[in-house]
């Protein structure tokens, strides 16, 4: 009786140590990620002031760095000349075609009045281009203030004072603080159950306090490393098939709700994923047959 007590309690141990670590929806392999913004310039020139250093935290608008605005100083002084210039001109064709439409047909002739009407819708055409470069030339000053479009934090700055800056092209990384989540990598084995909304607990490595957060969606498609193309487009199948298949590791996308005080985020870190049970955060998912 007692041996076969002791089979039976192993067996139900093992059976559960099988559902737990084989079945129960929870992983090891849970990465913090985070959106990386790569600020470029709308303009180029010299970089005159550099307003933050590495690791810095920034607010959304706050002036990153300062291209040199000389020039673009000088082709807005430009724009408003000839703006003025085809303004100047416009009045005149207005005030012109007004003085030939008063006069009578046997004063004026129908060609010279619709020459007169040409002239002034040429001349306004003139002022909106006018206008419109005038607003491009604006712009332009105002871009030489490159500014944050995030909150976050300036990561691994390598920008100097001095350093020419290219139009189009990323000089400073910025960590935006309100995209962090956790990327778990659950096997496909599990996903049956996972629901979008289950509550996760998160455990970094680094910190023992836990993280609280949700499913909020799973990857639809990941790389087939026995399948790739050949160099004539036709799919290069892996002739040999090992009969040992490990499961493969599909990334759910974990939004974090909360994070305990004192524990700072970095992405790249390492975390234990569970998906709890709803009626107790302390507890895991139970398999759902």
């Amino acid at each position: 009786m007692v041996t076969l007590a002791v089979v039976a309690a192993a067996g139900v141990a093992g059976w559960y140590l099988w559902r737990t670590y084989e079945e129960s929806p929870w992983t090891r392999d849970g990465r913090v990620r985070v959106n990386v913004v790569m600020v470029a310039p709308d303009v180029a020139g010299a970089v005159t002031d550099l307003r933050v250093k590495d690791n810095q935290g920034v607010k959304i608008g706050d002036t990153l760095f300062t291209v040199d605005p000389a020039r673009y100083r000088l082709a807005l002084e430009q724009a408003e000349a000839v703006l003025a210039g085809a303004k100047s001109v416009l009045e005149q064709r207005q005030e012109e075609q007004e003085r030939r439409e008063r006069l009578s047909s046997v004063s004026i002739s129908q060609e010279a009045l619709t020459q007169a009407r040409t002239a002034t819708l040429s001349a306004q055409a003139s002022y909106d281009q006018a206008e419109a470069a005038l607003g491009v030339a604006k712009l332009n000053l105002a871009r030489t203030e490159v500014r944050s479009p995030v909150n976050g934090r300036v990561t691994n700055l390598l920008v100097h004072r001095g350093d020419y800056a290219t139009a189009g092209h990323p000089m400073v990384a910025l960590v935006d603080s309100d995209s962090f989540y956790v990327a778990g990598y659950f096997e496909e084995t599990k996903l049956r159950h996972i629901r979008i909304g289950d509550r996760v607990s998160i455990r970094l490595m680094a910190y023992s306090a836990p993280l609280t957060g949700h499913v909020d969606s799973v990857a639809r498609a990941i790389t087939d490393r026995d399948n790739t193309l050949g160099n004539d487009l036709i799919a290069n199948v892996n002739p040999t098939f090992s009969w040992v298949r490990l499961a493969q590791r599909i990334p759910v996308r974990i939004a974090i709700d909360d994070v305990p005080k004192g524990i700072v985020l970095s992405a790249g870190m390492t975390a234990t994923v569970v998906v709890t049970d709803p009626d107790d955060p302390n507890r895991i998912k139970t398999p759902v047959r």
